[in-house]
């Protein structure tokens, strides 16, 4: 007898987003993009995406350029803003690439048209990517001002019917206090949308988790620098906080 070929773990989440920082793509650098980071957090992506789970993401712009830090030094903030959606297309492209170089076919989808680059955003569209097995990275924001690339990755995780929505970050779950500058931070397993609001906890702006209470759609935090992390929690594994109702 041959011994039976491994099985891959079977997971409870058939449709996610993944949240990401643009600071999460530029390494130890000041600002901009560390290739190897970016092939990094692909080749994460790809762990899961072999796990057969369909798989959303949204990258903020910060490593390139803040819309708020833009507005605080006196730019107006409207201006700010779009300059920030435009560094999120920027990110997607590069996420793309690398991903396209793991053999993983992905579409960057904009809320602000530019043909050329990347689709417009149509939900049905999207949702069809995603079911041949596509990877979708929606890029600048909601195509509105105001609003953060948070709630942006909220927003479509509803309309694309994700399960969950799992927040990369640099420390394994949310704390009480900031555990790099606290020894005695305590991180909780479970914590409900409200309790993050009401302690200023700073998991995701207070408009993106109304809009995930609202939909009872759970929020993941975890750490992104952790190898295996991300796949890891998907397969029952692992550390992390879960925010929900």
């Amino acid at each position: 007898m041959t011994d039976p070929e491994p099985q891959s773990p079977v997971t409870k989440y058939k449709r996610v987003m993944l949240k990401i920082s643009g600071e999460a793509l530029m390494g130890d650098q000041g600002y901009g993009l560390h290739p190897p980071t970016v092939e990094r957090i692909a080749q994460e992506v790809k762990s899961v995406h072999d796990l057969g789970v369909e798989i959303c993401m949204v990258i903020g712009g910060g490593n390139i350029f803040r819309g708020l830090q833009g507005s605080a030094q006196g730019m107006e903030r409207t201006t700010a803003d779009y300059m920030g959606m435009l560094a999120t297309v920027m990110n997607a492209l590069a996420m793309q690439g690398a991903l396209e170089g793991e053999g993983i076919f992905t579409r960057v989808i904009s809320a602000i048209p530019m043909d050329q680059v990347c689709e417009p955003y149509i939900r049905r569209r999207a949702v069809r990517h995603l079911e041949k097995g596509r990877v979708c990275v929606f890029a600048a924001g909601t195509g509105n001002p105001y609003f953060t690339t948070d709630t942006a990755a909220t927003l479509r995780a509803n309309e694309m019917s994700c399960e969950a929505i799992f927040k990369g970050t640099k420390v394994d779950g949310v704390y009480d206090k900031d555990p790099a500058k606290h020894d005695d931070a305590k991180r909780y397993d479970r914590i409900t949308y409200d309790e993050v609001l009401a302690r200023h906890l700073g998991v995701m702006d207070a408009t993106a988790i109304a809009l995930a209470q609202g939909n009872n759609l759970p929020i993941i935090v975890f750490s992104l620098d952790e190898p295996g992390g991300f796949r890891g929690i998907l397969a029952g594994q692992g550390t992390y906080t879960t925010v929900h109702g």
